[in-house]
């Protein structure tokens, strides 16, 4: 996985399979399950956002699962350098920030990590692109039309890579991709934490195979 740590080797492989899978609260004993479900469905990049308990543990224990795998594991949720370097110390293969802290993605620049930072409006996707972001996270998309925003956007930024997050669901899925997002990310609609504490893994399997079968990326 070498080259995942290149911003464009990651991006071919992002494109390649464009659904990013967001594991809040994760339990650390449920990392093996985790790996496994993942791979099960398909779903080959996958974040710990790192603001809750037990996360730097649990990131830690699907980062070595990953690395067995073909499973790309980052961190979610990245506020600060010192949350970067407990990312890093992890074994997180990519950063994802909420907003854009030009000291997070600097440090990713120079570290050549690829880092997905957030942000909103029109300004505020330039300068994140311009700091050096490998993409852009646009969050929370569906407080400004979901799809109808992405296309948008599509207009003046044609070539800097969208990750769409927030209020993505089955059924909008298709309209995403329509609109010209790049990549796609789902969180708490599928890895709920009661399904992941009592290991129904079953069920988030489904729910990922329902999503990520939408859109064919062959």
């Amino acid at each position: 996985m070498s080259g995942i740590l290149k911003s464009e080797g990651f991006l071919n492989s992002f494109r390649k399979s464009p659904f990013l899978g967001i594991a809040r609260g994760l339990p650390p004993e449920q990392a093996v399950a985790c790996a496994e479900c993942c791979v099960n469905s398909k779903l080959k990049f996958i974040e710990v956002p790192l603001n809750t308990s037990n996360a730097a543990a649990a990131l830690k224990n699907l980062s070595e699962e990953g690395a067995k795998r073909e499973l790309f594991v980052g961190a979610g949720t990245i506020i600060t350098v010192q949350d970067l370097q407990t990312a890093l110390d992890c074994g997180a293969k990519f950063i994802v920030t909420p907003g854009t802290n030009p000291d997070v993605v600097q440090k990713c620049v120079e570290k050549k990590i690829p880092c997905i930072p957030g942000a909103l409006t029109p300004t505020e996707i330039m300068r994140a692109y311009m700091l050096g972001a490998t993409a852009v996270k646009i969050f929370p998309v569906s407080m400004l039309g979901g799809p109808n925003y992405i296309k948008e956007l599509r207009g003046p930024f044609k070539n800097i890579p969208l990750l769409a997050c927030g209020g993505v669901r089955t059924e909008n899925v298709k309209d995403f991709f329509k609109a010209g997002t790049d990549f796609i990310s789902f969180g708490a609609s599928v890895f709920s934490i009661p399904d992941m504490e009592s290991g129904n893994w079953q069920k988030i399997n489904h729910l990922i195979s329902s999503i990520c079968s939408c859109v064919s990326t062959e």
